[in-house]
């Protein structure tokens, strides 16, 4: 079985849309979902989009970003600060160091900007990162 941790911040909507994605294109049931907000909001919305598990906080990032095959999320998770302080260098430390295949949303936001990243819809880049996934599940 595969590991897939979804992590997210603020209110949990980017990470809510990856998972009621991947639960609509992916098929196998061969996946178990983990959703790690940086806050309780976050992680409700992403267990409401159909995670298997949910937690909350920096310790929970620690925790999970073990057992992942696979982490998805926006670009700044594995960016110091990013998300208006959300992502602790702690949260950004765990992720970029894990051995799982990262799979980074990116959103020209928050001061970070992405060079050679069109403009695209939310939702064109989530089905980008579902067909990511699907390479390496």
């Amino acid at each position: 079985m595969k590991t897939i941790l979804v992590v997210d911040a603020q209110g949990g909507g980017l990470g809510k849309q990856i998972i009621s994605s991947i639960r609509q294109k992916i098929t196998t049931t061969d996946i178990r979902i983990l959703a790690v907000g940086t806050n309780s909001v976050a992680t409700s919305n992403m267990l409401k989009g159909g995670a298997d598990i949910g937690a909350t906080g920096e310790n929970s990032v620690k925790v999970c970003a073990k057992q992942a095959d696979i982490i998805v999320g926006p670009i700044g998770i594995v960016i110091n600060d990013a998300m208006y302080g959300e992502v602790s260098s702690m949260i950004a430390n765990v992720i970029g160091e894990s051995n799982a295949i990262k799979i980074l949303i990116p959103f020209n936001q928050c001061s970070n900007i992405i060079v050679g990243v069109k403009n695209q819809t939310m939702s064109s880049l989530i089905d980008e990162a579902i067909e990511k996934i699907k390479e390496y599940l």
